[in-house]
């Protein structure tokens, strides 16, 4: 019988702020239950294992992420919705390091599909790159540079990468700035190449 107040739900919010304090690769369901003051055998009730916690707290995260990034560009476009959405993106995974590090794990292709959060996700990036003309394959390729691109400035920045005295938040800047120019004049391929 599962412990009172123990939830799914709870256990991976719990999973998410531990994640946040200690890394998302140290969580562990050891670690959680002795936060809840229960043996390992009580999380079982509510997740199957250790890789569906941290999937469940994968989407959780990428639920928060896309809420913030939603509010941020609603109502801009161009230059603008990229900034709001690339400003959202990095303080997201500066203020929840653990939490923004399962977003980046690999999960099941069908369990995305299903995933109202990650289809939003799509919904937004796409939508922000299709108002620079992007179409297929281009907006395959274009997702690729802004996730790797935001993904590598924070991992950066987050571990103190950047040693050079110019202010990190400038360079930012000039990032999307970058980004713009080079999705503004995105060169275009042809959808069979």
């Amino acid at each position: 019988m599962p412990r009172a107040g123990l939830t799914a739900d709870r256990v991976v919010a719990a999973a998410a702020d531990l994640a946040d304090e200690v890394g998302f690769e140290n969580v562990s369901l050891s670690a959680l239950a002795r936060g809840f003051g229960v043996k390992d055998a009580s999380l079982y009730s509510h997740v199957r294992n250790l890789q569906d916690l941290r999937t469940r707290v994968a989407f959780l995260a990428g639920g928060e992420l896309v809420d913030r990034i939603a509010v941020a560009v609603e109502g801009r476009s161009g230059r603008d919705a990229l900034a709001a959405f690339a400003d959202a993106y990095r303080a997201y995974a500066l203020a929840h390091p653990g939490r923004y590090a399962a977003t980046q794990i690999r999960i099941d292709q069908s369990l995305v599909a299903a995933s109202p959060a990650l289809r939003r996700t799509a919904d937004i990036t796409y939508g922000l790159l299709r108002a620079y003309g992007l179409e297929e394959p281009d907006l395959t390729d274009a997702v690729r540079l802004l996730r790797s691109t935001f993904h590598g400035y924070c991992a950066l920045e987050s571990t103190g990468g950047f040693g050079a005295p110019r202010d990190v938040r400038r360079s930012w800047e000039r990032v999307v700035d970058a980004l713009h120019t080079a999705l503004t004049h995105w060169p275009r391929e042809a959808a069979d190449g």
